[in-house]
């Protein structure tokens, strides 16, 4: 990984991180989703709802390995133990752990002011390590 894709001015981070895993699933990529347990339940249920008739295949990390191997999207705290996964999505407050051990990261900051300011702390620690960062403003798109 040498870049990170920076999503922010989201208005509706749950909505656009649908979409986000919708196009990163396309691409027949495996992805890992890293936040809080809360938010992580709320993506879970977004998630069953996407489209009336489509199914963007999910699971927690710590479900069944059958389950695991079925599920190209992982929903987790922290980086699972095992995980191959090309695509690390971060919709957390602080850096997760093997963020830099992924083909592609990813962050999706909302306009909500606790959100943002963590948002800039996480691009200040990037920077400061010489990692370029890839800008995706998107105020004004849902």
């Amino acid at each position: 990984m040498n870049r990170v894709e920076f999503h922010y001015n989201v208005a509706d981070k749950l909505a656009y991180s649908c979409r986000l895993l919708r196009k990163i699933w396309a691409g027949q990529l495996r992805v890992v989703v890293v936040a809080e347990r809360e938010l992580l339940q709320a993506l879970d249920t977004a998630l069953w709802s996407v489209g009336p008739t489509e199914f963007l295949p999910h699971c927690q990390a710590g479900a069944p390995a059958s389950t695991l191997a079925a599920s190209p999207i992982w929903l987790a705290e922290a980086w699972p133990e095992g995980a191959t996964h090309e695509v690390m999505l971060n919709l957390g407050a602080g850096v997760p752990a093997h963020f830099d051990q992924v083909e592609r990261y990813l962050e999706v900051v909302s306009t909500e002011p606790e959100d943002v300011q963590a948002g800039r702390q996480r691009w200040r620690h990037y920077q400061e390590r010489g990692i370029a960062i890839e800008r995706f403003d998107r105020q004004g798109q849902r």
